[in-house]
């Protein structure tokens, strides 16, 4: 299926995309998210919107977006969060993956060309679902 990345060939990467766009929750932490336009988490962004996922902008400038107030750090988010959707490189995505847990988060999602397969490993370790170089504005439509 998805011969990007090492994930473990138990996990099932297509089972995960579907459990955590169906069955996780529908408040989506998106880290890296500002009012710029022209990066793919604006766009994204407004995807999950549409189909009925309250996003949550992580950005140090604390932007709002998309009418969503935004926060500087996943610890700063007052409330729950359900996914925490990666749109940093993939050398800050690990400790990305690392505050979702820690924040209680249920599950990680890395964007198109973001991986880390220590971070992948630790973040199914502590319990979450996570997927690797993909993008839910992409595999949101397919589930029908």
């Amino acid at each position: 299926m998805d011969t990007t990345t090492t994930e473990p060939t138990a996990y099932s990467a297509a089972d995960a995309v579907r459990r955590i766009l169906t069955s996780a929750g529908d408040t989506w932490a998106v880290v890296g998210l500002s009012t710029n336009r022209a990066r793919a988490a604006y766009g994204v962004a407004a995807v999950l919107q549409r189909f009925g996922k309250r996003i949550v902008p992580v950005h140090p400038k604390a932007e709002t977006v998309h009418g969503e107030q935004g926060y500087a750090s996943l610890a700063d988010v007052p409330f729950p969060v359900d996914v925490v959707d990666v749109f940093v490189n993939g050398e800050q995505a690990g400790a990305i993956a690392d505050e979702a847990v820690a924040i209680g988060a249920k599950a990680v999602w890395f964007q198109l060309g973001v991986t880390d397969d220590e971070a992948f490993s630790r973040t199914l370790e502590a319990g979450l679902d996570m997927v690797m170089d993909r993008c839910p504005a992409i595999e949101i439509p397919r589930l029908g």
